[in-house]
Parts: structure tokens; C-alpha cells; sequence
């Protein structure tokens, strides 16, 4: 009769997947520069746009500006695109979270075209955002991401874009 190997403490598995979306995030500088950073809950993302000054496009409202609001709602897509495949990958075992953490990423989804609906002005204060995978496919994916600051069913933006998949790595 052969033992059930013993599911790994979940700490284990806990620290692994934060590390392994600590090692994703943090390879792309823009990122940090307007500090996005992501809180992950099982393999659901939420991102957050912290408020900072540099973030303002008109002082006289005040209001986000709506290049930092596109690039919040562009990069939520490409990094929920990311963790979907990389979630796959670290659960199967098929990637080790060390690898990621010394800088070995994957290729990111590369954005075919992005539509962007301003809905209101973003307040000077934090933004959130949730990405919807319609479709992922191994060449095309299409995602739906939504933005909101103090009440998640009062939209400031949303966005809809398609994304060009990468094509796996040839060994040799």
C-alpha cells in the first residue's frame, strides 16, 4: 500500500507564490516608478495605484492624469495575463519561484491595441483595479480591466485590450 505524499505546509506554498509575483512585478521598472504593486488572494489579483503628486494631470481639479491611468489599467492586463500562465507553471512545478527571484522572468504579453473608457476624473487618492481574462489562447488573449477608487461599483476607467501571447523559449 503506497502513502499519499503529505501536502506541503502552506506557508511553504504561500511564500513560494508571493515570490514568485514579487520576482514578476518587480521586473518591470515602470512599476516601481509609478508604484503599482499587486495584492494576490489564491490566484485572484487585485492591483493598486498608491496616490502620489507625480500621478496629477490637472492641479486645478485635481485629477490623475489620463496617461498614468492607462498605464495602471495596461499593465493590471499584462501582469493578470502573466500570473495566469505562471500560475499554471509554479503550481505544476514546471517553474521553481527561486528562478523567477534571481531574474530568470518569462516574456511578458506584448499589447496588440487597448481601448480605454474614462469614466469620471480619478480622485487624487489610491485606484484599484481587476483584470478579466475573456480569452487566452496560446497566440491571442483579450481582457477586460476595471478601475475604481473608494466604492469597487463606481468605475473611473475600464479598458479592453488584446494581447499578443509569447511563444515558448526553443532549448539549444
Amino acid at each position: 500500500m503506497s502513502r499519499r505524499p503529505q501536502p506541503e505546509p502552506v506557508q511553504v506554498v504561500k511564500h513560494r507564490r508571493d515570490a514568485a509575483l514579487d520576482a514578476l512585478v518587480g521586473g518591470i521598472p515602470y512599476l516601481r516608478y509609478l508604484g503599482i504593486r499587486f495584492d494576490r488572494r489564491g490566484d485572484e489579483l487585485t492591483a493598486i495605484l498608491p496616490y502620489d503628486e507625480k500621478l496629477i494631470g490637472n492641479p486645478m481639479l485635481p485629477a490623475l492624469h489620463g496617461g498614468a491611468t492607462a498605464a495602471f489599467l495596461e499593465t493590471t492586463a499584462t501582469i493578470a495575463l502573466a500570473w495566469s500562465r505562471l500560475w499554471d507553471e509554479i503550481e505544476s512545478g514546471r517553474i521553481d519561484a527561486e528562478a523567477l527571484e534571481q531574474g530568470n522572468l518569462p516574456r511578458m504579453p506584448k499589447t496588440i491595441d487597448l481601448t480605454i473608457d474614462y469614466l469620471r476624473s480619478g480622485l487624487p487618492r489610491d485606484a484599484y483595479a481587476r483584470a478579466k481574462i475573456n480569452r487566452s489562447g496560446r497566440r491571442y488573449a483579450s481582457v477586460q480591466v476595471e478601475a475604481w477608487q473608494d466604492n469597487r461599483d463606481r468605475l473611473f476607467a475600464q479598458a479592453t485590450g488584446h494581447f499578443l501571447m509569447p511563444q515558448a523559449r526553443e532549448d539549444g
